[in-house]
């Protein structure tokens, strides 16, 4: 058959003699030329066929081929990972200070923070994975993607992967802990604590086994970064799961909270208590996914300028945002804060006096 190659446009993965490939001018061209053309190449005896239509003119190359849009390319791709690396640092920065809180004070020790914990946990291994994965692809400008297909990549790439699927499934175990909530009347039950990390870490873990065993069998090409591949289904396929079985639990727990708010029952302290926990949902709704509903079904070529916002940008501070609806902005945890404040205070004030009070009676 015909071998992958790079043609100094698009990566071709090997097809037996017979068969053809077609793939989309690459996403950096996307960014900027918002090309949506195919290219085909067909597998023949004596090798690839070419290209057709040509490379150069289906993605439109004379008109981005001018140093000043290379500059302003090279520019572009930099300012997003300065963003997204600052994103990723705050949010680990704030997600490791909010586990110190939930673990140093006994008082915050329930089930409901200890989800939390795991959750933070999710999006600390997410960071650090797009941390590694930089490091160990991109690191060396000279090195040709199209054909790096080392242990240490597919490692990264595999761990990345196992991190994102760990992150939403660990939102989803919030939705389905905050719909428990509403339905048991605001008690929790230790005895599901281990079905949730069952579902939040077993879950990611079983698919990305079966996707590297897949891969192994089937598709062992490249670093196994590509997205065009068949089996990233296998990945993606629970993502999608997860995020519409979270937006139909939204839409759940937002009628369950609205029907109570209406209630003549409920006394004016629990309608206090509901609202809040109404204005927490609002606020929760990018933790829930709800806007990857946006690109779940659509290709991965198209709206790479918004996606690449979405997912980088603005998904690098998801964890920050996190922290701080969890942890930072919680009364419980204020509170937990100021009285041990107060009492290290009166310790200090207390040992001061003490030393006072000797060095006076000597």
């Amino acid at each position: 058959g015909c071998p992958t190659e790079w043609d100094g446009v698009s990566c071709w993965a090997a097809v037996p003699v017979g068969q053809y490939r077609a793939v989309a001018c690459p996403d950096i061209l996307h960014v900027f030329k918002k090309s949506k053309a195919l290219i085909q190449r067909n597998c023949t005896e004596s090798g690839w066929s070419f290209p057709s239509p040509p490379s150069y003119n289906a993605c439109e190359l004379e008109a981005i081929g001018s140093n000043n849009d290379t500059e302003a390319k090279a520019s572009y791709f930099v300012t997003m990972k300065v963003l997204y690396t600052c994103g990723y640092s705050t949010s680990l920065a704030a997600l490791f200070l909010a586990i110190g809180i939930f673990s140093c004070f006994r008082k915050l020790h329930c089930t409901r923070n200890s989800i939390h914990i795991h959750f933070f946990t999710s999006f600390i291994l997410r960071g650090a994975a797009v941390f590694i994965k930089d490091a160990v692809l991109f690191s060396d400008e000279s090195v040709d993607h199209c054909t790096l297909s080392t242990v240490n990549c597919k490692a990264a790439i595999a761990f990345f992967q196992y991190s994102v699927l760990a992150n939403f499934y660990w939102l989803l175990v919030e939705g389905m802990y905050l719909q428990t909530l509403l339905l048991l009347t605001f008690t929790s039950d230790k005895r599901y604590i281990w079905w949730y990390i069952l579902i939040g870490w077993g879950v990611p873990m079983l698919t990305v086994c079966v996707w590297v065993v897949t891969r192994l069998q089937y598709d062992n090409h490249g670093c196994w970064d590509d997205y065009t591949s068949l089996y990233w289904w296998v990945i993606k396929a629970p993502i999608l799961l997860a995020i519409f079985v979270n937006f139909l639990i939204f839409l759940n727990v937002t009628r369950m909270l609205a029907q109570k708010i209406r209630s003549p029952d409920i006394s004016k302290n629990y309608k206090q208590q509901y609202m809040r926990l109404t204005k927490s949902t609002l606020l929760l709704i990018p933790l829930f996914g709800v806007h990857y509903v946006v690109f779940a079904l659509f290709p991965e070529h198209i709206g790479v300028d918004a996606r690449l916002y979405f997912e980088l940008v603005l998904g690098s501070y998801q964890g920050f945002l996190v922290a701080l609806l969890y942890c930072f902005l919680n009364g419980e945890v204020q509170a937990e804060i100021k009285r041990n404040w107060g009492k290290w205070q009166s310790s200090m004030e207390s040992n001061v006096f003490n030393l006072v009070t000797q060095d006076f009676t000597a």
